[in-house]
């Protein structure tokens, strides 16, 4: 996978995306649909109406940054969310890239050291 730092911010659309759209097209989705700044080093993940196609768009200090996927088999599980997208953790979107679905997730209490 990408080399993503834990603490960054990730944004998936959960409105289905032209994939044809390419560094302005999807920053201007950014912009207009998502209300993000592009610019501003978050990620932010696009899917296909037919879940086939990923699209992940981010702004490093030398310019736009595009990583695409596309499935020959199955479908990316993406979730409902009433506002158009919706915030995942690097674990959510390597889940997600990676075709997995948790239907029950329990996470239990871990020591923490200074």
């Amino acid at each position: 996978m990408i080399g993503l730092d834990s603490q960054a911010r990730i944004w998936l659309c959960t409105e289905p995306t032209d994939m044809r759209k390419s560094f302005r097209g999807l920053s201007a989705l950014v912009r207009n649909q998502l209300k993000h700044d592009p610019l501003s080093g978050q990620y932010f993940v696009f899917v296909n109406r037919r879940k086939t196609q990923m699209k992940m768009l981010y702004f490093t200090a030398t310019g736009y940054c595009l990583w695409a996927k596309r499935l020959e088999q199955g479908q990316f599980r993406v979730p409902l969310s009433a506002s158009g997208q919706r915030a995942l953790t690097l674990t959510d979107l390597q889940l997600l890239i990676d075709g997995i679905e948790v239907q029950k997730y329990r996470q239990f209490k871990r020591f923490r050291g200074v």
